[in-house]
């Protein structure tokens, strides 16, 4: 994948990873940019940075019928989508304590988010020869995280759902990509910080915190070479290697890790 010349679709891409994702794509030459986010203001002013090649549209990706009118909209503006980058996601700070809501709300931003999009942009890219996911799932998906149960039951989820995707659809010319990076500098992050959250505690102690534009970088060059899974701690492979080696061990290890970040 090759995103110059491609029309693109990030969602949740006001801020974050996502203004950064949006960004980069315009920089490397897309052909045209759809800023989606469910915070109309900062989609637009996204796109304002980005010129006459980019295009805000408010979606909020829990609504199924809000994606397929985002994909119909990119469509429409820019012609057929090449790439969509099923981006959006929420913590909720919370474990056993986590009400029903909590649970919904993340299994619909973070999981069922890509299969809104997947449904709404799958069967127009076969029906073309090809397509691109992108989905941000996060490195607890992979090797869990303190603090934040739905969280990192909802971003498992998401890249379980990555992986059929990619096994069903591939010989039809879809390919898919989940990000899973550790900590990132983003708004999300920040706040977590600030309200001593042991999720966000965790992550800060566990790697260094990424800047967001560096994280688009990878992405680009992990596109070109069509890996699965896109990892910008590098240090994360080697945390899923030890899960599988001995699980035991690595849930024991994990245990004296939250541990040490304490419960304030």
């Amino acid at each position: 994948m090759r995103v110059t010349g491609e029309v693109v679709v990030v969602t949740g891409a006001a801020s974050g990873i996502g203004r950064a994702l949006a960004r980069r794509f315009a920089a490397e030459g897309a052909a045209g940019v759809v800023v989606a986010d469910v915070d109309e203001a900062g989609a637009a002013a996204v796109a304002r940075e980005i010129g006459d090649r980019a295009l805000a549209v408010r979606a909020d990706v829990t609504v199924e019928a809000e994606v397929r009118a985002l994909a119909d909209v990119a469509e429409r503006e820019f012609g057929p989508i090449g790439l969509f980058c099923s981006n959006a996601g929420i913590i909720t700070g919370h474990g056993l304590d986590a009400s029903d809501a909590d649970w919904s709300r993340a299994l619909a931003v973070n999981t069922l988010a890509h299969v809104y999009a997947a449904r709404a942009v799958v069967p127009r890219m076969v029906e073309r020869g090809g397509g691109y996911l992108l989905n941000t799932c996060s490195a607890a998906g992979l090797v869990s995280c303190p603090g934040d149960a739905p969280y990192a039951v909802s971003k498992a989820a998401a890249i379980s759902f990555a992986e059929w995707l990619a096994i069903h659809y591939r010989a039809k010319g879809i390919r898919v990509s989940v990000l899973c990076p550790q900590g990132v500098r983003t708004p999300m992050m920040e706040r977590g910080l600030a309200e001593d959250h042991l999720t966000a505690r965790g992550v800060a102690k566990a790697a260094p915190l990424l800047d967001p534009d560096d994280v688009a970088a990878q992405v680009v060059d992990a596109l070109a070479e069509e890996r699965f899974l896109i990892l910008p701690h590098p240090e994360v492979a080697e945390y899923v290697r030890r899960k599988y080696d001995d699980t035991d061990r690595w849930i024991a290890g994990m245990s004296r890790f939250v541990a040490s970040l304490g419960e304030r």
